[in-house]
């Protein structure tokens, strides 16, 4: 069901040297590391996913202030489910956060659609097959 979640911090080299010692002991390293130049609010924003080899499961993601919002990505089993996911979501109560489509900057079959539920959580079907 839960595909990858997301917490946030202002002290972000920090909670990713707390969280690569914690993980150590359990198996999970970092899997990837990059800076969101799309995000034009933050060009400079760090993120980086923990998890076993070849899955990006905890993600921490720099942010200026601190929020109590979160992320949570479910696993969908086509693209078609991401697309009903998000049309749902919005007919629904929810705000568009990102529309369905590929996420090439997570990896190239990354297809992910974002809605904001009610309470401002920010949640997200995703599709890591080819088609």
């Amino acid at each position: 069901m839960i595909d990858h979640i997301s917490t946030y911090t202002t002290k972000y080299l920090v909670t990713k040297s707390f969280y690569a010692a914690a993980f150590l002991p359990l198996g999970y390293s970092l899997q990837t590391e990059f800076v969101a130049e799309w995000n034009q609010e933050f060009p400079t924003q760090r993120m980086c996913a923990f998890g076993v080899e070849g899955k990006s499961s905890f993600w921490i993601i720099e942010t200026k202030e601190i929020s109590t919002s979160r992320h949570i990505a479910f696993s969908a089993a086509s693209r078609s489910a991401v697309d009903s996911f998000y049309y749902q979501a919005i007919r629904n109560g929810g705000k568009d956060n990102g529309k369905p489509g590929l996420r090439p900057m997570y990896h190239e079959n990354y297809y992910g659609a974002f809605a904001i539920d009610p309470d401002g959580n920010n949640v997200e079907a995703v599709c890591h097959a080819p088609e």
